[in-house]
């Protein structure tokens, strides 16, 4: 058979296609028309009956096609109003009269006395028609003119808002920036007015000790009662913010003389951190590490070890410091593996080495090289070159480590040669770091100086530095490599044992930073994304949202005492953490448009923030990927395949760019396709650049309103109503009085001018003063309904919601909280379905995407895995009936999944026969009726079992036998042709190529019927099975490893054998389980097709064993679901189960 067809599935419930397939050949009755037995006439009744039911309920309770109505009311342009501008249409204003003379007879709620509202009437409309009612004098008519008001459509200039989130983020940077550089004068200060006592006592607060008794009741010493209370600005840990506390290395003592100086000293810095916190209440920690090993911290918090007594944390091995303390350098690490390198000694040469690399940061570049009568590079595939010295690389190369062994003699100058080499070639082409350059040697002696090596490729400049590393008790050649470290501008170090070895590596870390300290250049530098495990651990952070991405902004301390000016001293580095969650609150979101976000990275292009930035291995888990901190733009924006977008941000540049872009949305199950258009430029004072996506359509598109203050906050406070907690409408943060307020509360107090120094977004606050006041007739509405008894009396339909491009939101709950069928949806533990920092709602999303005035339905994934059986419908609302119009609202219904499940029953029951005897029905034995939606998830089925995901299942298993049977019937001389119903995908890989020429050359088909595209994931991560022959790995894609089981399925839907899927599966899972496994990065491949959703019904037949069946789809209107059904005459249980694993991406290396 010709081609290779791949099969890629990724996640439970996840994305598949309704792909609809007709055989064209011997096998086939009719392409289109009614089959025998299953008429399509009577299939469309149904079709229709259902669609047109489901759509009444869902308007009815969501209040859609009121909220519609009364939107393009007011934006209808009145007679003799002229627009005042192209894209500015003058419309009515719906701001509440203020005048209570020209309310006559209305009651305080809008309607008027004595004059009930008609049934079906809106509010707004009720209350328009009495206003034009005979009763309502001249007055009050011109009164109503005066509140004309003006909605502006204006296009978003991408440029104006990267540049001006720019600014704003400058800002921020420097505000922590400056906070830091106080740190640093008053560090050096207090260090030069220090006078070492090498006897001096000094009590002071230990991290791990403070409130620690003994036996007898009594504070430790070090120890000492310090007051503890809870802080909700940092992450609800107890702190005392007055002090700071100092924390030791559990390898080095706390008394030691050096250690109590700089503590006594550095209490100076007290007062500058509290100091720091009243300038910028957002501060959170502040800190000082020392060159000697401790570390201040601010405020003052408990630290707790492990359960060994151990704490795995010292300051002079995180980046911050790492950054601060040098400038980026090129190194080569040589390691002899002679003879005499066995046992201990190797292992400790191993432990200097990775000790080495944990000093080395993203700036800075390296290799690895072992040697003895022979150079052996340690990743052979890098032969003479060097590596950035990202996690990745560092691990990898940790790796190779293990498979270092001892033999003959070593042969020191022609590894030295090689090294310098290396060097000179990476500098002279201006690759690397092109700064700092140095050579670790780690040995056990050497037996010459090798002076004519030095003299060749070192002196007279000395630009290379050289650490020599005697590893051993034995001394004897310790003279020669003193003098090779003191010739080369380098340093000696012995490490006898392994508990020497991160104190002696620690030393050149000093050496290196003599040229900054020397000429005293305090370079401010900036952190990737990152979590600090160690911190977390000691403080025992229980944040349910897992860790806090944290960047950070360190600063070097230097020695400014005349004596040892010159000498260099480096005397530690203080730094803030900026939490990017502060970046995310600057962020305006609501003229970013439903799927526009903000991105940002640093200067090795790194990601900072972007929405689809994963660092868990799952989503509400505390554990990191390995690669977190170190993914790259065009491993997110993957559709950049030349890299344009980011060398320009790399290389901050201003400008734009466009693209096609394939986004999933709901965890990766549904694709959208989008066109892109992006503006970046760079962030000043700060080595990150920041950019702006936009969709083009409406996302490109903004529209603003005006009510009065007065009209706007009393509908704002209405119970119903909530604002997007992670979105910043005032800033509560900045002031510490401001902290208890909600985002209501300090939106009111801003705008009446009783807190004027609030800082707030009041063009937000405007709009969404105009959202609260326009959607305000919904609370009428839908108390109505939900008072009304002979409504919704089977409760049915539970919740109706709203959301607005605001981020405003209103619910109304047609039954008790207690009878909810999923009390999740619309709360904190929805993610998915609330507005977040950088996403809309899913449904929102969904709705925005498909044709207005239609709903989209479907069981949210969350609530079919705990069987918590609810639909969801909800449909998108347009400022203006125009391609180019914001969609400015979605609206929706919750309803349990049995009550929509009675409605499709129902209307499959109906038939044209005059007798009342129908010709079909889905009770008949004979057929198989499915509900399924626009990604091919069955929503209702006859088996209870498949319907919702668990109850429901995807498609995508029958996507294996439609593949299948496509390419036997090929081989047969039968022809087969795919037409494709939905706009997103599944995860399936075909051979495109064989598949495209069949249908051109074969059937016909060409131009745009079929559209492939390939997303990829390189933030995946492979499960790899330790000790395995063949070292297997099975694929763990965004979401989760998945594994599906074809069985007794024809067509698209039939039936499922769920019991022999289960057990298989776990069997699986049982017989590796006894294996150890661990996560490993890798890249994966999701193909997927795409097509517009055209056809509304087709038929057609399939063969299944000599059997014939035949199958109806007709499209269910106003909605993105189709109606399917099959004939049941056919066994077709023999077809074998078929598992389906994600596609790991296999790169062949050339070098």
């Amino acid at each position: 058979m010709e081609g290779n067809w791949r099969i890629l599935f990724s996640h439970v419930c996840s994305t598949s296609f309704l792909l609809l397939w007709i055989f064209v050949g011997l096998n086939v009755v009719e392409v289109v028309g009614s089959q025998q037995g299953i008429p399509l006439s009577v299939v469309k009744l149904w079709a229709s009956a259902f669609g047109g039911e489901i759509k009444s309920i869902s308007a009815k309770y969501s209040g859609s096609q009121l909220l519609q109505k009364e939107l393009w009311a007011i934006t209808a342009p009145r007679p003799g109003v002229n627009s005042s501008s192209e894209g500015t249409t003058s419309v009515k204003g719906s701001s509440r009269i203020k005048n209570p003379a020209c309310l006559g007879g209305w009651e305080e709620g809008g309607l008027p006395r004595g004059s009930p509202r008609k049934h079906g009437e809106s509010v707004q409309t009720a209350i328009r028609r009495r206003l034009q009612g005979p009763s309502l004098g001249s007055s009050c008519s011109e009164k109503y003119k005066e509140f004309e008001k003006s909605v502006r459509v204006e296009e978003i200039d991408g440029m104006k808002v990267v540049k001006n989130l720019a600014v704003k983020m400058e800002e921020m940077f420097r505000r922590k920036a400056e906070a830091t550089r106080r740190l640093v004068e008053a560090a050096e200060e207090a260090h030069h007015q220090h006078e070492e006592n090498p006897d001096l006592q000094y009590e002071y607060f230990n991290a791990v000790l403070i409130n620690e008794v003994d036996e007898e009741g009594n504070n430790v010493e070090l120890g000492g009662e310090f007051l503890l209370e809870p802080n909700y600005h940092f992450n609800n840990l107890s702190v005392n913010l007055s002090l700071s506390v100092v924390q030791v290395p559990t390898n080095m003592y706390n008394k030691d003389p050096d250690i109590v100086n700089g503590v006594y000293w550095s209490e100076a810095l007290n007062k500058v951190f509290v100091d720091n916190y009243e300038r910028d209440p957002t501060l959170i920690w502040q800190y000082f590490g020392s060159a000697k090993g401790f570390f201040r911290q601010y405020p003052g918090v408990k630290w707790h070890p492990d359960e060994h007594g151990v704490i795995g944390f010292d300051c002079r091995n995180r980046k911050w410091y790492i950054q601060a303390a040098t400038s980026p350098k090129d190194v080569v690490i040589l390691v002899d593996v002679s003879g005499s390198m066995k046992g201990l000694r190797l292992t400790i040469a191993r432990q200097t080495v990775s000790s080495i690399l944990d000093t080395l940061g993203d700036d800075d570049f390296f290799n690895i090289i072992a040697y003895n009568q022979e150079i052996h590079y340690v990743e052979p595939c890098l032969n003479g070159t060097l590596v950035r010295a990202d996690r990745t690389n560092k691990d990898h190369f940790r790796e190779h480590l293990d498979k270092l062994f001892a033999k003959g003699i070593g042969l020191l100058g022609e590894a030295l040669t090689e090294a310098f080499m290396i060097l000179s070639d990476f500098n002279q082409t201006g690759r690397g770091s092109v700064c700092s350059q140095a050579i670790m040697l780690v040995t056990d002696g050497a037996t010459e100086m090798y002076d004519d090596v030095f003299e060749k490729y070192n002196w007279p400049e000395r630009k290379v530095r050289l650490f020599p590393y005697l590893i051993g008790r034995e001394s004897a050649f310790a003279d020669n490599l003193k003098w090779m470290a003191c010739a080369n501008k380098g340093y000696f170090s012995q490490i006898s044992t392994l508990a020497d070895v991160q104190e002696n590596v620690m030393r050149y870390l000093h050496v290196m930073s003599r040229p900054k300290v020397i000429d005293h250049e305090h370079d401010t530098v900036w952190t990737e994304a990152y979590v600090d495990s160690a911190l977390s651990l000691a403080h025992k952070l229980n944040d349910k949202s897992g860790p806090t991405l944290t960047t950070t902004v360190a600063m070097p301390v230097f020695s400014t005492k005349n004596e040892t000016k010159n000498q260099g001293i480096l005397l530690g580095v203080v730094g803030t953490d900026i939490p990017l969650q502060e970046l995310m609150k600057l962020i305006p979101k609501h003229m970013l448009g439903i799927h526009g976000y903000v991105f940002a990275i640093t200067n090795n292009g790194y990601i900072l923030i972007h929405p689809d930035l994963r660092p868990l291995y799952q989503e509400g888990q505390k554990r990191r990927k390995p690669n977190y901190s170190s993914v790259d733009l065009s491993e997110v924006e993957w559709e950049d395949k030349d890299g344009i977008l980011r060398n320009a941000m790399v290389n901050r540049r201003t400008g734009t760019f466009s693209m096609e872009v394939k986004k999933t949305v709901d965890r990766g199950r549904r694709v959208l396709k989008m066109h892109n258009d992006y503006y970046y430029t760079d962030i000043k004072g700060t080595p990150f650049s920041v950019g702006v996506a936009l969709s083009r359509g409406h996302g490109k598109y903004f529209f603003r309103g005006n009510v009065s203050l007065e009209a706007g906050l009393r509908d704002l406070e209405q119970p119903d109503v909530a604002l997007a907690d992670e979105w910043t409408y005032c800033n509560i943060e900045e002031e510490h009085e401001h902290r208890h307020l909600t985002q209501i509360q300090a939106i009111k107090l801003f705008m009446t001018g009783r807190r004027p120094h609030l800082k707030c977004d009041r063009e937000l606050i405007q709009e969404v003063l105009f959202d609260a006041v326009v959607t305000a007739p919904l609370e009428a509405y839908w108390t109505g309904l939900a008072l009304n008894k002979s409504e919704n009396s089977d409760k049915g339909v539970e919740i109706a919601f709203l959301g607005t491009r605001t981020g405003l939101s209103r619910t109304n709950l047609f039954v008790p909280v207690d009878q909810l069928s999923n009390r999740d949806f619309l709360t904190a533990e929805d993610k998915e379905g609330v507005f977040n920092a950088d996403h809309f709602p899913l449904w929102y999303k969904r709705a925005a995407e498909q044709v207005p005035g239609t709903f989209v339905y479907s069981i949210p994934f969350s609530t079919a895995l705990e069987n918590k059986s609810v639909v969801l419908a909800s449909t998108a609302i347009q400022l203006l009936d125009d391609r180019k119009s914001p969609i400015v609202a979605a609206v929706g219904i919750q309803m349990k999944l049995e009550y929509f499940q009675k409605k499709f029953w129902t209307a499959c029951r109906q038939c044209t026969a005059l007798d009342g005897k129908c010709s079909i029905s889905c009770d008949n034995e004979d057929i198989n009726c499915y509900l399924i939606d626009n990604n091919g998830f069955i929503l209702v089925t006859e088996e209870q079992s498949q319907s919702g995901c668990k109850p429901f299942y995807s498609m995508e298993t029958a996507l294996v036998k439609v593949m299948n049977d496509i390419l036997i019937t090929t081989e047969r001389g039968k022809y087969a042709v795919l037409v494709l119903l939905d706009k997103t995908a599944a995860y399936v890989t075909v051979d495109h190529d064989l598949l495209i020429s069949r249908l051109q050359h074969c059937v016909g088909i060409s131009g745009s019927a079929l559209l492939w595209i390939t997303l990829y994931d390189y933030q995946a991560l492979c499960r790899e099975y330790a000790g395995s022959s063949d070292s297997a790995r099975t694929l763990s894609d965004p979401f989760s490893v998945v594994k599906w089981l074809l069985t007794e399925l024809v067509i698209f839907l039939l039936e499922f054998n769920l019991y022999s899927w289960w057990n298989i599966d776990l069997s699986v899972k049982a017989q590796r389980s006894r294996g150890k496994t661990m996560m490993v990065p890798c890249d994966t491949e999701y193909p997927a097709f795409v097509s517009e959703r055209t056809i509304k019904e087709t038929t057609g037949n399939i063969e299944c064993d000599g059997c014939i069946r035949s199958f109806v789809i007709q499209q269910i209107p106003s909605s993105n679901l189709f109606m399917v059904v099959v004939d049941n005459k056919c066994d077709c249980s023999s077809a074998p189960p078929v598992t389906m694993d994600p596609i790991e991406i296999i790169y062949i290396l050339s070098i």
